[in-house]
């Protein structure tokens, strides 16, 4: 039985995470601010605390841990990132946590520890062509990132990477592409355009929804149970990266919103209005990920969203 920590267990990616390494039979200590907010964790000790306490970090780290997840950041969807009003908390908050957790994993003799980047460190001069975004690993540099939160991401990245170089941590670092899923944030200001849209076609009584800028712009997104794969075969190899992991299938934010309707069954007219919306096109390329590792998504986007879009519709009605 393997001993695993996964910090940042009380968020989307890190409460699946939790539960997979559970089902596959490993003893796994959560560590967060607070609880998953939609499931119970069915994790063996769940330790609810701030990481950007070196203390604290300290504590929860030990030294017989073989694997060790560090998903824990200050985040959230564009209307979070991308308004400028929150950079010097989002820069702040994750960096200490992640000098916190590079230095006490270093000591501590972590076997094996994975970083969550972003796709939001790749250069913005690379994403302006919706059609053909650039999103390939070696066009990290010279970094232009588009907010904040990717320049923080890609210190973070050279942060690990320097203590593999210096003191030989076993760091194993995947840029996420725009995960979604089932028990994740849907409202409140900090959910992210998949969660969003299911949200405002579920919601819709008169058939229109609101959508940030043109909607031409395109992303591309990955299902959790694909993003959790990822995470899990990166960390068992001999690979470091960074690599990316996220889906290949393009879509723009207007023909995303007619996907989802059409899952639902609705006609829905867009209304564009005034609003954060990022890079104009972003999209993964899994090229070096798939012949390093052997790792590609399975689930199709049509087939998550029909998942996800379920779920919110149940909370919306829960809600209401």
């Amino acid at each position: 039985m393997k001993k695993t920590i996964v910090l940042g267990a009380g968020g989307f990616i890190g409460s699946h995470l939790v539960k997979r390494l559970k089902l596959d039979g490993n003893y796994v200590v959560a560590v967060d601010l607070k609880l998953p907010e939609f499931t119970i964790s069915p994790a063996d000790e769940f330790i609810q605390g701030d990481l950007r306490d070196f203390q604290f970090t300290d504590s929860v780290i030990t030294e017989n841990c073989d694997e060790l997840y560090q998903l824990a950041a200050d985040m959230g969807g564009a209307g979070y990132v991308f308004t400028g009003g929150h950079d010097a908390d989002i820069m702040h908050n994750s960096a200490l946590i992640n000098l916190n957790v590079a230095k006490i994993s270093t000591q501590k003799n972590v076997k094996s520890i994975f970083y969550s980047s972003s796709a939001c460190m790749y250069p913005e001069y690379n994403q302006m062509d919706p059609n053909n975004p650039k999103c390939s690993e070696d066009s990290a540099y010279p970094a232009d990132p588009d907010s904040e939160y990717g320049w923080e991401k890609l210190f973070s990245e050279r942060l690990f990477l320097a203590f593999k170089k210096n003191y030989s941590l076993n760091v194993k670092i995947a840029r996420f592409h725009n995960v979604y899923g089932e028990e994740g944030a849907w409202d409140g200001g900090k959910e992210k355009a998949p969660a969003a849209l299911c949200r405002k076609v579920a919601a819709t009584k008169n058939g229109e929804i609101e959508i940030w800028g043109d909607g031409i712009q395109t992303r591309s997104f990955l299902y959790i149970d694909d993003c959790i794969d990822g995470i899990i075969k990166l960390t068992r190899s001999n690979e470091t990266g960074p690599f990316n992991i996220g889906s290949e299938e393009l879509i723009s934010i207007n023909d995303f919103a007619f996907l989802i309707a059409e899952i639902a069954k609705k006609e829905v007219k867009i209304k564009h209005i005034d609003g954060p919306t990022g890079v104009r096109g972003r999209c993964s390329d899994n090229t070096i990920i798939a012949k390093a590792i052997g790792w590609e998504p399975k689930i199709d986007l049509k087939t998550g969203v029909s998942k996800l879009y379920a779920w919110i519709e149940n909370e919306l009605k829960n809600t209401n």
